[in-house]
């Protein structure tokens, strides 16, 4: 066999990987559109559940988020429930009471842009989207103190916002939630 026959036959068998290999590639580049393109059809045909929305420019003079009615209650059912607002750049109210070992439904919007938060190291965490109510819940596993920080940046004084969550023993917390009023944390 002369050498140019054998650069024939390996630029052959070269030829014959790149196509292999072409191939390949486009057939994954084709599963990945066919999978972007059905996720996006059953998206559209399926929204998500349970989308509350408010209107940000009455979202502090009527409505379920008004002053008066931010902070921690205990519901006449027995459920404990957080309303906040997150505005640039702090948390309303700026610190938080809740039971320990009980289920805490947070609720909760932004008025300006996109906050965020989470409670020290649980896995408490959400965005707040303006003209959103996020909803969720959780159970405090022990008493004591967490940092609330925005986790998601909204300006210049993002650093800044920031908020506590104060876990109270069970019933230490009952025994101030019977009042039914609003809780936020007592000075210290």
């Amino acid at each position: 066999m002369s050498a140019t026959s054998a650069e024939h036959a390996s630029e052959g068998i070269a030829v014959a990987a790149e196509r292999r290999w072409a191939i390949i590639v486009v057939f994954i580049i084709g599963l990945l559109v066919l999978m972007m393109i059905v996720m996006a059809l059953h998206w559209a045909a399926m929204p998500p559940s349970r989308v509350e929305t408010v209107d940000v420019k009455t979202v502090h003079i009527k409505g379920e988020f008004v002053e008066s009615n931010l902070g921690t209650v205990l519901e006449p059912d027995g459920k404990v429930t957080v309303r906040l607002i997150a505005q640039q750049y702090s948390f309303v109210p700026q610190c938080i009471v809740v039971p320990e070992g009980m289920p805490v439904t947070f609720r909760g919007t932004a008025t300006d842009a996109i906050h965020g938060f989470v409670v020290g190291r649980t896995n408490a965490n959400t965005m707040l989207v303006p003209g959103f109510v996020s909803t969720f819940t959780m159970t405090f596993p022990k008493a004591g103190e967490q940092l609330m920080p925005c986790h998601e940046y909204c300006g210049t004084g993002h650093e800044a916002m920031w908020a506590h969550v104060q876990v109270l023993p069970r019933d230490d917390f009952l025994a101030k939630a019977r009042s039914g009023e609003r809780m936020s944390c007592v000075p210290r």
